[in-house]
Parts: C-alpha cells; sequence; structure tokens
C-alpha cells in the first residue's frame, strides 16, 4: 500500500512518519509539509491512500480530498485534523476515516489495517471472468482501458492486451458499475483513468485516445459535456 502524508506542522508529520513506517506493507512515497506538493503527486494518483490534516495555509486537507472525488481518482483519504468542524463534509466526500488530534498511534494503525482489509476485498470484486469454451479470463477490473463492440463480438482492451467475448455491452455495463466506466458511445465503454485526450470527429462525437494503448473509442458530444461537469 502506497501512502503519501501532509501536514504543515513539523512534529505533526514526524508522528505520522513514525507511525506508517512501523505497519508491514506500507511504502511513504511522500511526506511533505506542503499541501501544493501533495496535489501534485495525488494528480499522478502515486499513492493508494492520503494522509492529510485538514486546515493547512494556501491549500486544505479538505480541498485535496474533494480534487480525489471529484476527479474519480482512486485514492483513499484519512484525515488526521484538529478541527471537528469538518466531519460531516468529509465523509460526503466519502473519506475513509477521521481521526481527532492528539490521537494515540493505535488509533491510526487500526485505521490503515482496516483499509488494507477493504482495499483486499475490492480487489477480489474488482475482477471480470469471462468464460471462453474451455477458458475462464480474469481480467482486473482496474486494467481494463475500454470495450468494443463490433458484429457479434465484444473486444476488452487491457493493459496487457486484448481479449474477445461474446458478452454485450448491456451485459459488461452490468459487470462494471464502478464510477470509473462510462458508456461513451452505442459500440464503446471507456475506462476515464485512461482518457488522454478528445478530438472533434463530427459535430455530435469525438475520437478518444488512451494512454499507453493505439487504439481509439467513440464518445459523443452528450457524454463529452457529462464528463467534463462531474469528473474533469
Amino acid at each position: 500500500m502506497k501512502v503519501g502524508l501532509v501536514d504543515d506542522r513539523f512534529i505533526d508529520l514526524d508522528k505520522l512518519n513514525g507511525i506508517l513506517s512501523g505497519i508491514p506493507d506500507v511504502e511513504i512515497v511522500f511526506s511533505t509539509q506542503s499541501a501544493e506538493e501533495a496535489y501534485e503527486y495525488i494528480k499522478k494518483e502515486a499513492v493508494d491512500v492520503l494522509i492529510a490534516d485538514i486546515e493547512m495555509p494556501n491549500l486544505s486537507g479538505y480541498e485535496l480530498a474533494d480534487v480525489i472525488h471529484s476527479h474519480a481518482l482512486n485514492i483513499s483519504v484519512i484525515f488526521v485534523t484538529g478541527n471537528s468542524g469538518y466531519a460531516v463534509h468529509a465523509f460526503e466526500l466519502n473519506v475513509h476515516d477521521y481521526i481527532m488530534k492528539p490521537y494515540p498511534k493505535e488509533r491510526l494503525i487500526k485505521s490503515v489495517e482496516r483499509l488494507k482489509e477493504k482495499t483486499q476485498s475490492a480487489d477480489i470484486a474488482g475482477r471480470l471472468y469471462l468464460k471462453q469454451k474451455n477458458d475462464i479470463h480474469i481480467l482486473q477490473k482496474k486494467d481494463i482501458i475500454f470495450i468494443e463492440r463490433s458484429g457479434r463480438s465484444t473486444t476488452i482492451y487491457t493493459k496487457s492486451g486484448a481479449v474477445k467475448t461474446y458478452l454485450t455491452l448491456n451485459e459488461l455495463e452490468g459487470e462494471l458499475r464502478e464510477r470509473d466506466f462510462i458508456r461513451s458511445h452505442r459500440s464503446f465503454i471507456i475506462n476515464i483513468h485512461f482518457v488522454k485526450n478528445f478530438s472533434l470527429y463530427a459535430k455530435n462525437s469525438y475520437v478518444v485516445t488512451f494512454e499507453g494503448l493505439d487504439g481509439q473509442a467513440m464518445i459523443t458530444k452528450e457524454k463529452v459535456d457529462y464528463l467534463q461537469k462531474h469528473y474533469f
């Protein structure tokens, strides 16, 4: 589990470092007193978990959590703060935990361990099982870049290659209920995390290009407007 830490008070940041460094299978990717520096890391989704103070100069921990939530980034948030006034709003952003200072180290350790268990369960649930004659393909949903329906077959493009299936897009939509995936066009489902660019194709449609893949998908103007409003 990759963790990022941000607190503008050195003594509190040092405490976080001391606790997190003693938890097995936890890697501290960054530890900073600058919320702006933390923002650059979370934009790249360099961590699985952000542990942050809330009230900091210029950019608050609440604003960092709002970026994660509004952009549907796959990053969990734990607030460690001396201010109880943000609790209701924080849980509206689906944060994992809200820990009040001062706190015993066991309180934070328990929170991180609970998140690790939750993540492991989600990894199991986040698999797509495709039966093909005598084979069963198991795909990690987070590795799916886009899906294309052509004729009577469907091609699922992933980070490790393409897999064909006879499942329809309607059937796959039922399996892909995560916020990452949208039905961009009658023939395509896309994972928004891999989108690199939209290029105007016709009056009411765009071509979608993706990070790390030459293949392209289509998206309607209506769906682009939806993405801009709800994701970007």
